[in-house]
């Protein structure tokens, strides 16, 4: 797996994306880095830089996700995910047992939505996938009628012109085969989870799941953030992702109950 360094602290931060994002999806957080951390963004196996993966089945994205941690050299790890890079993020740490000081789930879903998972359904799933987001026309739809969605003028489809389209349906599918987030019960790393304000229902009602399961977690709102709050809340997300108790730095945010 390719991944790229910011900062040069000790203090490891290991970053995974979401569905259609690569490492830049973390480049706001790099000036915000801590003097004592690095933040190790990483492109998921099949996207970018990094070559497909073994075989398309979510061990096997694991294995390599693992492998890559470890690689950094880092004594100990908070693992980052974004979007359904969170997923692989909890799954991750189920094997890094001791290894992961923490997990940072930003804007995460429990399940897949029904609005995706049409995109997985054989030829009929290709093209309804390349209708809305293979062509500039249908990303630009998509976007438009997302907009009560996201915040300013963030694009939530942008990402979609230089993916591997081949790629994002198949990690859909694997989104799909980890099942019901209940296989997260029990996980010993502490937990942050942090969400847009105006993110999707789905991301909103994958909360109650995630408490379920993850009882201790820290749940945090970001104000005035879509679905993509990394770029649109950056200095609420760093604040969480690098658990910074300098006061102010939290003000933008809420933690709920």
């Amino acid at each position: 797996m390719n991944f790229e360094r910011h900062g040069a602290g000790d203090e490891s931060y290991f970053a995974l994306h979401g569905w259609g994002g690569d490492r830049r999806t973390f480049g706001p957080l790099a000036p915000h880095v801590p003097a004592r951390a690095s933040l190790y963004a990483a492109d998921l196996p099949g996207y970018s830089a990094s070559p497909a993966p073994r075989e398309w089945t979510t061990g096997a994205v694991v294995e390599e996700i693992v492998e890559a941690t470890l690689a950094t050299g880092a004594r100990r790890a908070t693992l980052v995910g974004n979007c359904g890079g969170a997923i692989f993020a909890l799954l991750a740490a189920q094997r890094l047992a001791g290894f992961v000081e923490r997990v940072v789930m930003i804007d995460p879903f429990a399940y897949l939505p029904r609005y995706f998972s049409l995109f997985t359904s054989g030829e009929f799933g290709r093209r309804a996938y390349n209708a809305t987001f293979a062509s500039p026309v249908g990303r630009w739809i998509t976007n438009q009628s997302l907009r009560g969605r996201r915040a300013g003028a963030s694009d939530l489809t942008a990402s979609f012109a230089e993916a591997d389209h081949e790629v994002a349906r198949r990690y859909l599918a694997l989104f799909a085969e980890v099942g019901s987030v209940e296989r997260f019960r029990g996980l010993d790393a502490p937990v942050s989870i942090a969400h847009g304000e105006k993110t999707f229902g789905a991301v909103k009602k994958s909360l109650a799941l995630w408490r379920e399961v993850l009882p201790r977690a820290s749940v945090h709102e970001l104000r005035g953030a879509g679905h993509m709050p990394i770029e649109e809340a950056t200095e609420q997300v760093a604040a969480i992702v690098f658990n910074r108790d300098d006061g102010d730095d939290l003000i933008w945010s809420r933690e709920l109950a």
